[in-house]
C-alpha cells in the first residue's frame, strides 16, 4: 500500500501538491477541463482539513527553460478557480522570489498554483537541486498526478528524498482500479485495443492476455494483424518490423482460447485529408491506392455484439482517424455500445480513448476514465513507474 495523505495531520502545514493539469486551452478558457476535475476530491480534502496548498504542474512540452506564454498555467488558474468556488493564486514562477513570497504568504485553506514545472529544464533531468528547491517551499508532498507517474522528473521523484511524501486520492484509485484489472477482472473480460502502432502496445497485450476471453483489435495497429495474416492492405499503417511479433500474439491468443477479433470491413480513403473519396470494403479487397482509417460498419457492429455479454472491458485506442467526424464512426460505435450497459465494468486507458469519449459526450457513462494513457499502459504492462517506486521508497524509509 502506498503512503497516503489522509494519514495525515496537514492542518496549518504547507503541502505541495503534484497534479497533472496538462489541459488543452484556447487563449484564457480552458478547452477539456478532465483532468482539473479529477484533482477535485485531493484539492477539497486538503482545504477541508486547512491545509496550505501549493500546487505544482506541467502543460504542454516546453523546450529549454524559456517560459512560453502559450503553455502558461494562468489559464488553468482560473478554471480551478472556479470549480474550486474559491480563489486560488497565480506565482508567475515556480521557485522564484514570486513563488517564495506568495508561499510564505499562504493561510490555511489557501491555494496557490505555481507556474510551469517545465519552464526549468532541470524538471525533466530529475534534478535534486531543483527538487530541494521546491521542496523549500512546503512541509509535506503529496503526488496525485498520475499522468506523470512514468516520467523520472523532478517534481515527480527526487522531491519524495526530501520530504514526507504521500500519494493523493486519484492515485490511490488509479492503482486499485488497474491492479484488479490486471489480477482479478470481472469475467467475461473484453479487451478493446486501437491506435496506430502495434509496437505500442505489445507489452499490454501480452500482459491482458493471462485475463482476458475477448480481445478486439481496430485503429490503424489492426492493418498489421491483417498483414500478418498474409492480406493485402493497400496504402494502410503496416509495421513490417511487427508481423512476427503480431503471429505470435494471435498465436498465444489462441492457445489461451481468447477470441481474437479483427474486422472484416474497412473504411478507406487516399489520405486522411482526403475525405471525397471514401469506401467502406471488405478487408479482403482493399485497394492499393487506399489507406485504411477507421473500422466498417459491420465490423462496429460484430464488436459491440461482442462487447455486450462482457462483464468488464478494458478500452485504450481509437478505432480509427476520429478527429476526421468521417473516420469516427467506429470509435463512437464502441462508445455508445459501453454507455448502454450500465451493469458493465468500463475502463478507459486514458489518452485518445479518453479524448474520444469526451467528445461523443459520454464521459460520465463509463465506469472509470484513466487521467494516465502512457502512465496506465506501462502500468498495465508491469514495468515499474518512477513516480510511485518514488513514494514506495519513502514510505519504506519511514517506516
Amino acid at each position: 500500500m502506498l503512503p497516503t495523505i489522509d494519514s495525515q495531520d496537514v492542518a496549518g502545514k504547507r503541502v505541495l501538491l503534484r497534479l497533472d493539469l496538462n489541459a488543452p486551452c484556447d487563449g484564457m478558457s480552458v478547452l477539456d477541463d478532465t483532468r482539473l476535475v479529477a484533482a477535485l476530491p485531493t484539492i477539497m480534502y486538503l482545504i477541508e482539513h486547512n491545509a496550505k496548498i501549493i500546487i505544482a504542474s506541467h502543460r504542454g512540452r516546453p523546450k529549454g527553460s524559456v517560459p512560453d506564454d502559450n503553455l502558461s498555467l494562468r489559464p488553468i488558474a482560473l478554471r480551478l478557480s472556479s470549480l474550486l468556488g474559491t480563489p486560488v493564486l497565480c506565482a508567475h514562477d515556480t521557485v522564484g522570489s514570486d513563488a517564495r513570497i506568495k508561499a510564505a504568504s499562504l493561510g490555511n485553506k489557501d491555494v496557490l498554483l505555481l507556474e510551469n514545472v517545465r519552464f526549468d529544464a532541470r524538471e525533466y533531468s530529475n534534478d535534486e537541486s531543483y527538487a530541494r528547491e521546491l521542496a523549500s517551499l512546503a512541509d509535506i508532498y503529496c503526488n496525485d498526478a498520475f499522468g506523470c507517474v512514468h516520467r523520472a522528473h523532478a517534481s515527480v521523484a527526487a522531491i519524495t528524498k526530501l520530504l514526507p511524501s504521500f500519494a493523493g486520492f486519484l492515485i490511490q484509485r488509479e492503482i486499485e482500479t488497474l491492479t484488479q484489472l490486471v489480477t482479478q477482472p470481472a469475467h467475461p473480460f473484453a479487451v478493446v485495443l486501437g491506435g496506430s502502432k502495434v509496437s505500442d502496445k505489445i507489452g499490454v497485450i501480452t500482459s491482458l492476455l493471462e485475463h482476458a476471453d475477448t480481445l478486439l483489435i481496430g485503429g490503424a495497429m489492426c492493418f498489421t494483424f491483417l498483414a500478418a495474416q498474409g492480406k493485402n492492405v493497400g496504402a494502410s499503417l503496416v509495421q513490417n518490423d511487427y508481423l512476427d511479433e503480431a503471429r505470435r500474439i494471435m498465436k498465444l491468443a489462441q492457445s489461451k482460447g481468447v477470441a481474437l477479433l479483427l474486422p472484416h470491413d474497412v473504411v478507406v480513403a487516399p489520405s486522411l485529408d482526403n475525405t471525397h473519396d471514401i469506401q467502406v470494403v471488405s478487408v479482403d479487397a482493399i485497394p492499393e491506392h487506399m489507406m485504411g482509417l477507421d473500422i466498417g460498419p459491420d465490423s462496429s457492429h460484430s464488436f459491440a455484439e461482442a462487447l455486450h455479454s462482457a462483464r468488464c472491458v478494458f478500452w485504450n485506442g481509437p478505432m480509427g482517424a476520429f478527429e476526421q467526424p468521417v473516420f469516427a464512426h467506429g470509435t463512437k460505435a464502441i462508445a455508445q455500445c459501453l454507455a448502454d450497459a450500465p451493469d458493465t465494468i468500463s475502463v478507459i486507458g486514458g489518452g485518445d480513448s479518453a479524448c474520444a469519449v469526451a467528445r461523443c459526450g459520454l464521459s460520465s457513462k463509463m465506469s472509470f476514465i484513466s487521467t494516465g494513457g502512457g502512465a496506465s499502459m506501462e502500468f498495465i504492462e508491469g514495468k515499474e513507474l518512477p513516480g510511485i517506486a518514488a513514494l514506495e521508497a519513502c514510505k519504506v524509509r519511514t517506516a
